[in-house]
């Protein structure tokens, strides 16, 4: 329901209806409105991540990069209702929420130690590759893309553009010095 109408349009009365029950019923099952967006949002979270896990199995490098892409890419466009709150941060505390996560983020992870990164290396790079997918999924999904040229063949070249620069992620770059 939520990928039909949007999350915001999603209320436990219209929830009721489309399951053919009394609103109070609901309440033994949530407690609030906030709490069906929460539930919502954490199954989005493990979805995303299990795609993008299933797509990474049994490849590594830019294959692995490529196919955890495009599952993230597809699994999106399917659930534009439930992509939104995936990309939502738990409450500060909310322990099951940030675990919901945890499976995407730790995909990504094994998936970049291909490429030798660790520690601040690694998290920068996870965070360069949600922000890439992101942006392009955002502006493809809100008709951002007019031109006529083909979007996959642009999807794809931004992955393999991510892929070069992770080969040379860890090489020392001068930003003070525009010519270097």
């Amino acid at each position: 329901m939520a990928d039909e109408v949007g999350l915001n349009s999603l209320t436990l009365a219209a929830l009721a209806e489309r399951l053919g029950v009394k609103q109070p019923s609901l309440y033994k099952h949530l407690d609030s409105l906030a709490d069906l967006h929460r539930s919502v949002s954490m199954l989005a979270k493990r979805e995303l991540g299990e795609a993008i896990a299933r797509a990474a199995v049994g490849r590594s490098g830019p294959d692995a990069i490529f196919a955890m892409s495009h599952a993230y890419r597809n699994w999106a466009i399917l659930h534009p209702g439930r992509y939104g709150v995936s990309q939502k941060p738990a409450a500060p505390g909310d322990v099951e929420d940030e675990a919901s996560m945890i499976t995407a983020i730790q995909t990504i992870a094994d998936v970049l130690t291909a490429y030798h990164l660790d520690g601040d290396d690694s998290v920068d790079a996870i965070r360069a590759f949600r922000s890439l997918l992101h942006g392009f999924i955002s502006l493809e999904t809100s008709g951002g893309f007019a031109l006529k040229a083909d979007i996959d063949r642009s999807f794809n070249r931004l992955i393999d553009g991510f892929t070069v620069a992770l080969n040379q992620w860890t090489e020392p770059f001068d930003h003070t010095d525009p010519s270097k």
